[in-house]
């Protein structure tokens, strides 16, 4: 998996080995005042190269909390049917995205919502971002240009001492932030989960009197290992 295909301005995305890469040149200035477009994909599989988007969820993060009225949610009809422990997986099944609309047909509307904002995701720089960049290189579609955060490689620069993969139950658990009122595994509950994980960050930023966030130096993050579904 080739993450520097994330095709994503205002980073740098370096593989150090198969299991870290490094991210750099990443700067957001007063990170309190900014708007963020927290997003997640769901796809057939989990190698960006050959899968499909199925559901897009994401929300909107203004003035320190999550805009509960401003959700984007939408199940995208793949060209590849989804494999059966995928459908168990994400809970969306062959059938629900049979009559959905086509990547093309919903982007716009997408871009539209994300606007001028930054972007949030969890693990994107390794799997959402790529995805959507092979996804938007088959369509002939533009890929998003925003300024993207990753809660992995920001958990890195808060955290440089700690050497575990930062999985979502990680950082659930650090954190303390409840999941129990969402569906995991669905794009938009899991971009709220994101942005619930996010907004705890940025408490740690402030704590730490950071009011920007500058990789200056290379931030460490080690990769997901793969392991196929069963």
């Amino acid at each position: 998996m080739n993450i520097n295909s994330t095709g994503v301005t205002g980073m740098k995305i370096d593989n150090i080995s198969d299991t870290e890469y490094v991210v750099s040149e990443l700067f957001v200035d007063d990170i309190v005042n900014q708007r963020y477009c927290v997003f997640d994909f769901e796809a057939t599989g989990i190698i960006p190269e050959t899968e499909h988007i199925t559901q897009i969820g994401a929300i909107i993060i203004e003035h320190g909390r999550i805009q509960e009225t401003r959700t984007f949610n939408t199940l995208v009809k793949s060209p590849k049917p989804i494999p059966e422990p995928v459908e168990r997986h994400t809970g969306i099944y062959n059938d629900d995205i049979a009559y959905a609309p086509l990547l093309h047909e919903v982007y716009d509307d997408f871009l539209a919502f994300a606007g001028d904002c930054i972007l949030v995701t969890h693990a994107g720089y390794e799997f959402d971002l790529p995805l959507l960049a092979k996804e938007c290189r088959r369509s002939g579609l533009p890929m998003i240009l925003n300024k993207c955060l990753d809660t992995k490689a920001l958990f890195s620069y808060l955290h440089p001492e700690i050497e575990a993969i930062i999985w979502t139950d990680y950082l659930i658990k650090h954190y303390e932030v409840s999941d129990r009122d969402l569906k995991r595994h669905d794009a938009l509950a899991d971009s709220i989960l994101i942005g619930r994980i996010f907004l705890r960050m940025m408490e740690e930023f402030l704590a730490r009197d950071i009011r920007s966030i500058a990789f200056k130096d290379h931030v460490r993050v080690k990769r997901f290992q793969v392991v196929p579904l069963a």
